[in-house]
């Protein structure tokens, strides 16, 4: 029993990977190519404190664990509701929509607050259409019907 459970998550878990894969990717991209067009990424969070570089083990650990997180809510959503693809997809529009206060409240360069909106941008690209499908076999955790 235990081998058709796992056998029948594998193709969730795939997709979880590449999606977690995908916006560590898309991420790590757009900063490098930010480095070398206008050197470091660098924002004044204020409020007394220091500035800070935004570095890539930063930004890989950051979208890594939202990405994960982003997986996880759409594995809750898929058990408690049959609406778990249009939930997930408003919640994570939501979250992208909420993720950009910080961008705008921080003092930074222009070329940095564009990086950091492209990488916003650039990881909901990857994880809504990837974590948003309805497919049973796509997601393990869906509930049987949906």
């Amino acid at each position: 029993m235990t081998t058709t459970s796992t056998l029948s998550a594998a193709p969730g878990l795939r997709l979880h990977a590449c999606a977690w894969g995908g916006a560590v990717l898309v991420a790590a991209l757009l900063w490098t190519a930010a480095r070398t067009m206008h050197g470091e990424v660098r924002v004044d969070p204020g409020e007394g404190r220091p500035t800070q570089v935004l570095g890539l083990p930063l930004i890989v650990g950051v979208t890594l664990a939202v990405s994960v997180l982003a997986s996880g809510a759409r594995a809750v959503l898929g058990r408690v509701t049959d609406r778990a693809p249009a939930v997930w997809t408003g919640l994570a529009v939501t979250v992208l929509l909420v993720s950009f206060v910080p961008v705008l409240n921080v003092e930074a360069s222009g070329g940095a607050r564009a990086t950091l909106a492209l990488m916003h941008l650039g990881v909901a690209a990857v994880l809504v259409p990837l974590l948003g499908r309805r497919s049973q076999a796509a997601l393990p955790a869906e509930r049987p019907g949906t």
